[in-house]
């Protein structure tokens, strides 16, 4: 892929790639963290097995998007057509948002395999979006664009919770079939849909188009094993991969399962779940801000080092805390913290990877944060479901033992932190986009 240097970059160009995190950070707060989780674990599943199942849940969609997403990637690079694959995967995403409006108690099978839909398209998306960032920033303000754009997702996913949050609050209880808490999935594909469009309208794509006939297909993955060879060269890329593969499953551990933490371990109803998410959300556009700042300045490993140390330190209280206050204390330091790990990720891997492959580079981060992902969320579901199990049998009763099986889990969240923080230790970030000789 060659970018085009005689169209320069506007102020459009950059407000169209944050209005559409603007909205596909609706859809995470909504879906993965306020709303959707909680309400499959115990509105149409119940207890542990709901946990599990959630988990699995999670897992299926990462393992099929780190299947295809370095392919897409590859093949998006060469025909310089980032935002035709972009718009396809959003598009997934949001019909199957609002599919979920049909989920009901007891709809398992209908209720996972919507959701892995549109995770799938929202986690696919994000490659192409993200490698679109090359080419609306240069190279000394990656760090300040990255993380405006994630602070603006932020404020995004805040306003999308307050539309629905009156909602919850005053017509929850008054109509049968939890039919408001399922009208707030339609309602976040709308918003979501919307704030896509100025992307599609505004940003132009400045990689040279090269035009690709169905029997070329198959350079997706010859492109594929090609990058590959030549990442071994790039050393210091595959080291922060290593780093990144084990320390971002503490990250999405926690995202996709803060609700039924919330819920489980502080008895948060759908009400405190969302001012909780909202709170999150605010912090999250500080933390984005704040770090993206600090990696122009000081480094990215260094803004990366700090938001994993302070994510550590905000985990460690879910083990001894029982109070609602605690847990939105808790919960407002881990939205600072992970939107710095989030944020300076995807900057470190547009100043590691070689110029003009930015979306094989980004196709090979995905493959790395999915199947991490697939780990992460269904281990976390499966310790915390056995743990409880093995409480039950034992004669507790059934919010303790669920209540210990969750504490367990969060051991994971803590070891997959600390380990890829100390992997991450050993990354030259100074060797940008160089191979090693």
């Amino acid at each position: 892929m060659q970018l085009v240097t005689d169209q320069p970059i506007t102020r459009r160009d950059r407000w169209g790639w944050y209005l559409y995190d603007f909205g596909s950070s609706a859809y995470a707060a909504v879906v993965l963290l306020a709303i959707y989780s909680a309400y499959f674990k115990d509105g149409v599943v119940g207890g542990e097995r709901g946990t599990q199942l959630w988990g699995i849940a999670v897992g299926i969609a990462m393992l099929i998007t780190a299947i295809i997403s370095p392919v897409l990637g590859t093949i998006a690079d060469y025909a310089g057509s980032k935002k035709r694959f972009l718009l396809f995967f959003t598009t997934l995403s949001v019909i199957a948002t609002g599919l979920l409006f049909f989920v009901q108690s007891g709809n398992v099978l209908l209720g996972m395999t919507f959701f892995i839909i549109a995770e799938i398209g929202y986690r696919a998306a994000q490659v192409f979006y993200n490698g679109l960032l090359p080419e609306i920033a240069d190279e000394g303000e990656i760090g300040r664009i990255s993380g405006t754009g994630w602070a603006v997702g932020s404020m995004g996913g805040i306003l999308c919770l307050i539309i629905v949050l009156p909602l919850v609050v005053v017509l929850g209880e008054q109509y049968p079939n939890n039919l408001i808490v399922r009208i707030t999935f339609p309602i976040t594909a709308i918003f979501f849909a919307l704030s896509a469009v100025p992307l599609f309208l505004w940003l132009h794509e400045r990689a040279t188009p090269q035009r690709l006939a169905p029997s070329q297909l198959m350079i997706g993955f010859r492109q594929l094993a090609a990058t590959a060879r030549a990442a071994r060269h790039y050393r210091e890329y595959l080291k922060f991969l290593l780093a990144f593969i084990i320390y971002h499953d503490g990250v999405m551990i926690t995202l996709n399962f803060a609700s039924i933490i919330g819920a489980v371990l502080y008895g948060f109803d759908q009400t405190q779940l969302i001012v909780l998410i909202i709170l999150v959300q605010v912090t999250n556009v500080v933390g984005a801000y704040l770090f993206g700042i600090m990696a122009d300045r000081g480094g990215s490993k260094r803004a990366l080092i700090s938001s994993i140390g302070m994510m550590i330190i905000v985990v460690i209280p879910l083990w001894f805390t029982t109070t609602g206050l605690a847990f939105y204390l808790i919960g407002a330091a881990a939205g600072f913290a992970m939107a710095g790990i989030q944020s300076v990720s995807r900057t470190m891997v547009s100043q590691l990877a070689p110029a003009g492959q930015s979306a094989e580079f980004y196709g090979l981060f995905a493959v790395a944060g999915r199947s991490s992902s697939f780990i992460g969320p269904t281990l976390f579901g499966f310790v915390a479901a056995s743990a409880t199990r093995r409480y039950l049998a034992q004669g507790m009763g059934d919010l303790a033992a669920e209540q210990l099986g969750i504490k367990i889990a969060i051991g994971t969240i803590v070891l997959f932190l600390t380990i890829g923080g100390m992997i991450l230790l050993l990354v030259n970030e100074k060797k940008r986009g160089n191979p090693a000789e």
